[in-house]
């Protein structure tokens, strides 16, 4: 790894906050608990926040079916969908960065994407299931979800996280950014070429390609506490928030999935991925323990990735009756942008 960044809090109020290696590689600037990293997929934590918030403001039902909603884009079989399903994993929908036109891409950061043509990629394709016969992890869903929220509220889905959410949590250092552009100080993303030299991928895959599935950037003195905040309900009404936290097997290993949250083992939270950043989440309510893991580094192997390894690996110690991300032998990371 070029960088790891770990922090562990229990509810004693002891704490464990390290950086090891260097934010810049170029520079060997050192990173420090400040940097601010891609979160990916963490962003469908805020999404799911502002869907959840409209359902209790009487705007949207879970189980309303996508065809209710003009998304302007056309998704087979839509009214046999539902939102709910969606949330969770279980739309069948296919995989928008698995598509043909997406693999036969070569994606740079200047580039500008609409979601409704990433959706159209997606949906040209076999679903993988019917609706709610099965799990899979599908960016889809969170994109779709996306263009929802901003037919429902007439505005776009990156405003609802700030206004419902950044503002008044007071998470500064959180932001769902129209550009490519990082705020300092930032931790700079990295891949291997052919020779297996570290290279900068920083700002490879334009913020606009991921969308509501996963755009946003953050630090971790921000993600500890929206984490705490969001597994803990105060994001949302108590009825909402039993319907969040509803976790439905994955089919895999100790993991399961409600709306928008990872759930293993006692373990609530979520991890994301993108060429050059890894970042996991998770909290422990039964002993109000948390444990963020970031790395500057996407990478297929181990099997959940880095940062959710090293989660898992200090929840050993933590709780170690209570041990996240254990998976059987076919097992492989899932966890999306």
């Amino acid at each position: 790894m070029p960088a790891v960044l770990v922090g562990v809090w229990d509810g004693t109020g002891r704490s464990y906050v390290h950086a090891f290696g260097y934010a810049d590689l170029a520079q060997r600037r050192p990173l420090t608990a400040a940097d601010h990293f891609r979160i990916g997929s963490n962003t469908k934590t805020f999404v799911i926040s502002v869907l959840l918030q409209l359902v209790d403001e009487g705007k949207v039902r879970l189980d309303d079916p996508l065809s209710r909603f003009a998304v302007g884009v056309t998704v087979p079989n839509a009214r046999n969908i539902t939102l709910r399903e969606m949330c969770q994993m279980r739309s069948g929908l296919f995989e928008a960065y698995d598509s043909p036109e997406f693999s036969h891409m070569n994606v740079a950061g200047n580039m500008t994407f609409d979601p409704r043509t990433v959706v159209r990629w997606a949906v040209k394709q076999k679903p993988y299931f019917a609706p709610g016969k099965g799990y899979h992890y599908s960016n889809t869903n969170y994109l779709l979800l996306g263009l929802v929220i901003e037919s429902v509220t007439k505005d776009t889905v990156g405003n609802e996280v700030r206004k419902r959410l950044l503002v008044p949590f007071r998470l500064t250092h959180t932001s769902y950014p129209a550009t490519q552009a990082m705020p300092t100080p930032w931790a700079h993303g990295y891949g291997l070429d052919k020779n297996r030299n570290w290279q900068d991928v920083s700002g490879t895959i334009p913020v606009s390609l991921m969308g509501a599935a996963g755009e946003m950037i953050s630090d971790m003195a921000d993600m500890r506490r929206w984490v705490k905040l969001y597994v803990t309900g105060k994001t949302n009404g108590p009825k909402t928030q039993r319907a969040r936290m509803t976790c439905l097997y994955t089919g895999e290993g100790n993991l399961s999935f409600g709306l928008g949250i990872g759930c293993s083992a006692g373990w609530y939270g979520y991890t994301g991925g993108l060429p050059g950043y890894n970042t996991a989440n998770y909290y422990f309510p039964a002993k109000d323990t948390m444990i963020v893991a970031w790395v500057p580094f996407q990478s297929s192997k181990p099997a959940l990735g880095t940062a959710n390894s090293i989660v898992r690996d200090i929840a050993r110690l933590v709780t170690p009756a209570h041990i996240p991300f254990v998976l059987n032998e076919r097992g492989h990371s899932r966890s999306g942008l």
